[in-house]
């Protein structure tokens, strides 16, 4: 009887015990399971629609953007080059997450191997702070154009401008270096399930049973140092934007010359706005609901990307009358 007891015993804990090992005995687990929305699973279809259209918006808005400006030899100046450079950067941030997302909204397809999560890790750092690069890079254009138009053409020279473009992709892919590097580093001893849509950096790094204090930091250093940094310089150039504007006599010459301007007040604001609320929201809003963030997470990959073609198309006479030529002509 006490034999058979003993038995009970051991076969009923060897199940935790195989489920024990397989949580622990990992350091580098050779995939993640992302979890996409807990707590929305059950309409997971439901949400993948906006998500698609978005992605379809982006991509189709950035390609035309590309398309025009390409085809039209009268855009082919700095303005519409950094333009142009950040269409790239929004269609590669938007698809290195959206395949991935919609397949586990789609197909329940939850696995992603850890390695390429780290390499989406990767893009998404390095292209948001391309990003948020080449909005300094266009604000210096609006400050030059508007406060010393004479030397316009002579200060930004097409040889400048790639390396204006240089710098700012150089700068983002070695800033984003260091999150892979951390994380890879990390023992993942507890589980390789994430609560998320996509390799987020806090939520993977957050699966580790070590002290992660330093990806933790690190994430808040480019956060405030290098994109705080980069808002001080657009908003420097804007200081002294307003600055000419304000001295020009005439209201309509006011308004015509802050009209250049907004195209990219109206974008930089969709980018650092729910950039900025993710990012604080992720780190010190622990009584938020975990769907909320993840929402919040995916809208700032997805917002700026669809919008930015839009806002630009509508708002720049140059590319939109560009546009209706080209679609005219074809329609003839």
């Amino acid at each position: 009887m006490q034999e058979t007891l003993f038995c009970l015993r051991v076969g009923h804990l060897l199940p935790y015990s195989m489920s024990d090992s397989n949580t622990t005995d990992f350091t580098n687990p050779s995939t993640f399971i992302l979890l996409g929305i807990p707590g929305l699973e059950a309409a997971h279809v439901w949400i993948s629609i906006p998500f698609y259209s978005m992605y379809v918006t982006a991509l189709l808005g950035n390609i035309t953007i590309l398309f025009v400006v390409k085809r039209e030899p009268n855009l082919h100046g700095p303005m519409f080059y950094f333009l142009c450079m950040l269409a790239v950067t929004d269609l590669v941030l938007t698809t290195s997450i959206l395949p991935k997302s919609l397949s586990i909204l789609w197909f329940n397809s939850r696995e992603i191997d850890f390695n390429a999560c780290l390499t989406q890790m990767y893009f998404i750092h390095c292209f948001l702070a391309t990003e948020s690069g080449i909005f300094v890079a266009m604000a210096f254009d609006r400050y030059v154009a508007i406060c010393d138009p004479l030397r316009h053409s002579t200060t930004l020279t097409n040889p400048v401008v790639a390396k204006i473009g240089l710098a700012v992709v150089l700068r983002g892919s070695i800033l984003a270096l260091p999150y892979p590097f951390l994380a890879r580093q990390w023992p993942y001893c507890r589980t390789n399930i994430i609560s998320h849509s996509y390799c987020e950096h806090m939520a993977v790094v957050k699966l580790a049973c070590a002290d992660t204090h330093v990806s933790s930091y690190y994430g808040l250093f480019v956060l405030f140092c290098v994109k705080g940094l980069d808002v001080f310089f657009i908003a420097i150039s804007y200081i002294e934007i307003l600055r000419a504007i304000f001295s020009l006599t005439t209201k309509d010459a006011r308004l015509k010359t802050f009209g250049t301007c907004g195209s990219h007040v109206c974008a930089i604001l969709a980018f650092y706005i729910p950039g900025l609320f993710s990012s604080l929201m992720h780190r010190f809003g622990s009584n938020v609901a975990l769907h909320f963030h993840i929402l919040i997470a995916n809208m700032y990959l997805l917002l700026p990307p669809m919008l930015n073609p839009i806002i630009y198309g509508v708002r720049t006479k140059q590319i939109w009358d560009r546009l209706l030529h080209l679609i005219t002509n074809k329609g003839t």
